[in-house]
């Protein structure tokens, strides 16, 4: 039973600049803001970023096999914000002018330092990102995700790893998803394909990485 999305303000009063909702998600927390942007900056972003990064469509190892992975991506970082999921070693691409400027404002709006972002391109409804938790040991125990969408509406999925419960959100042109705090780990998250959201989406999840030791 998905739970309902509970507004701290309101969404369809126009004196208010921003709206922010709370997910209802028990051990968790992750905060909703689905104007962040506005639609003429969002276009504008979507536009450069599809044209300018350096976009790749690496294989990872699932299930002893390699496989192509089914959306294009780029990390971008900091020289030493190096990052592996998968056995997927990735290393970080100096940052992008507009794209550090999108980080400075996620870091802004979260009160948290970003040192890398993992930038991803759904092409169409086929591309997708298997469910997962952002719970590698370089983002650290309680870790502050901020994801920014631009383009296709596409559904969200959380997954309770424990009880199983699910929630689903759309994920709106120009909105910002920030997970904080236990969410990584009690929650799995993903995005299936879709047959009716075939628009392309980029996604971009500014985080922070520290090097083993």
């Amino acid at each position: 039973m998905n739970k309902q999305k509970i507004p701290l303000i309101n969404a369809s009063d126009p004196s208010q600049e921003e709206a922010v909702f709370i997910l209802a998600m028990e051990n968790a927390h992750v905060e909703y803001y689905p104007n962040w942007l506005s639609h003429k900056h969002a276009k504008s972003l979507m536009d450069y970023f599809i044209a300018q990064l350096q976009w790749q469509q690496p294989s990872i190892t699932l299930y002893g096999q390699q496989r192509l992975i089914p959306r294009l991506q780029a990390w971008y970082g900091d020289p030493d914000s190096q990052y592996e999921y998968s056995r997927l070693v990735m290393q970080p691409l100096p940052w992008d002018i507009r794209l550090a400027k999108l980080k400075q404002a996620c870091e802004q709006k979260c009160r948290a330092r970003f040192n890398s972002v993992l930038a991803n391109y759904y092409r169409h409804g086929r591309d997708s990102m298997g469910m997962h938790a952002d719970n590698e040991p370089e983002l650290g125990a309680q870790p502050i995700i901020a994801s920014v969408s631009l383009g296709q509406t596409r559904r969200f999925t959380f997954k309770n790893i424990h009880t199983k419960e699910t929630y689903k959100i759309g994920l709106e042109h120009g909105s910002l998803l920030v997970m904080k705090g236990d969410t990584q780990q009690h929650w799995h998250h993903g995005m299936n394909k879709s047959r009716t959201q075939t628009g392309p989406r980029l996604n971009f999840t500014f985080r922070h990485v520290t090097q083993k030791k």
